[in-house]
């Protein structure tokens, strides 16, 4: 706190220490040390970046080295978070994925935007771009064979329940239908290559079927990926009736546990090991020769503990295999052990730590009747 009267400083302190303080307002990291003066609210560096950008709306200061007046002081002090929040995210759609720090710069700066710029959430029933059931409209996408972006129309439907894709935006017949209940969506803007980038990901005779897409608008990506979860939401409403909003929420998209490389052998455990792409979705445990291939090659279900699974650290002794990365992994299920090796030890704890997350929660139902994704050429 550069300059100011001692009572000012003291003041912004005592605002600044308060509970609903101590996170940020748009993304939840703990500690914000910048304000805006003109929406009253406490956020973190990396948000205050994004108000930056938004001058007319919000000019944002550093509660450690700039200078606070009384005036900004004390609209602070009747402001803060919580009246903030009040006020632009009163009714906030329970689909709407709300970002935290962890997430990628788009999603943060729509929110940002969506909340104070557009103020979307502050009127009940207000119509948004993602709330009809109907979206329509075009999206670059990557090639199954060439790897080329395209532009190819994308019409989303609540009615039919799907999401189905044109190769040409006269054409009568979609080249791919998929089914709300079986689609995931994650950005994905470093895989990509592209900070708009957006993983839709499917389910095709059992097999998981990767799609990569981006626009040139952050925001219209964003409307895409809500509007895709608004669609679930209203599915899930009619196929599970007596499930809380809650519940629902939290089958809606889900970003992946892990992604990275590591080396695989095969069922034999004598076989060279090889780098592959992983991609832990949940209970499925997915590998690619190439990060952006479509299909994955291989997948295993990773069930619990109770159920007899468990991932350990290191290989079993005696590992005949010719591997270049010795920071092992052993995943074991009731069928046979899977073996991996990381390129350092970060990596390998941080992959027996997302095994670990997932195996010591309980299966339910559904995922029982998923174990039959699990691929053999794995």
């Amino acid at each position: 706190m550069a300059g100011g009267n001692e009572k000012s400083v003291k003041a912004l302190k005592e605002v600044w220490r308060r509970a609903e303080n101590s996170l940020c307002a748009d993304c939840g990291k703990p500690d914000p040390d910048w304000a805006s003066s003109t929406l009253g609210v406490f956020i973190c560096l990396s948000c205050s970046g994004i108000h930056r950008n938004i001058p007319s709306i919000s000019k944002v200061k550093s509660l450690k080295m700039d200078h606070w007046d009384d005036a900004q002081v004390q609209f602070l002090a009747h402001h803060g978070n919580a009246v903030t929040k009040a006020t632009y995210e009163a009714h906030i759609p329970i689909y709407y994925y709300q970002p935290t720090y962890n997430d990628c710069q788009v999603l943060r700066e729509q929110w940002i935007r969506a909340k104070y710029e557009r103020k979307e959430f502050t009127e009940p029933g207000k119509q948004l771009p993602y709330s009809d059931g109907v979206k329509e409209g075009i999206l670059w996408k990557r090639g199954r064979d060439n790897g080329q972006f395209l532009p190819r129309k994308f019409l989303l439907s609540e009615r039919e329940g799907c999401l189905k894709y044109f190769t040409k935006q006269d054409a009568k017949e979609p080249k791919v239908i998929i089914k709300i209940d079986v689609i995931n969506a994650t950005f994905q803007p470093v895989k990509i290559g592209n900070p708009n980038g957006l993983q839709i990901t499917y389910l095709k005779d059992n097999k998981t079927r990767n799609i990569f897409v981006y626009h040139e608008s952050g925001k219209e990506v964003v409307d895409w990926f809500n509007a895709i979860r608004s669609v679930q939401f209203h599915y899930l409403k009619v196929a599970f009736p007596i499930a809380s909003d809650n519940e629902l929420k939290s089958r809606l998209t889900r970003n992946f546990l892990k992604e990275g490389y590591m080396e695989k052998t095969g069922p034999k455990q004598k076989e060279a090991f090889k780098k592959r792409w992983f991609t832990l979705d949940h209970r499925r445990l997915m590998y690619f020769k190439d990060p952006l291939d479509a299909f994955a090659k291989g997948e295993v279900f990773v069930g619990s503990r109770e159920n007899g699974y468990s991932v350990q650290k290191g290989l079993p002794s005696g590992t005949q295999g010719n591997f270049s990365w010795h920071y092992g992994l052993t995943i074991v299920t009731p069928d046979r052990e899977y073996l991996f090796t990381c390129e350092t030890e970060t990596d390998q704890l941080d992959w027996i730590t997302a095994f670990t997350s997932i195996i010591n929660q309980p299966m339910i139902p559904q995922e029982y009747a998923s174990k039959c994704l699990s691929s053999v050429s794995f």
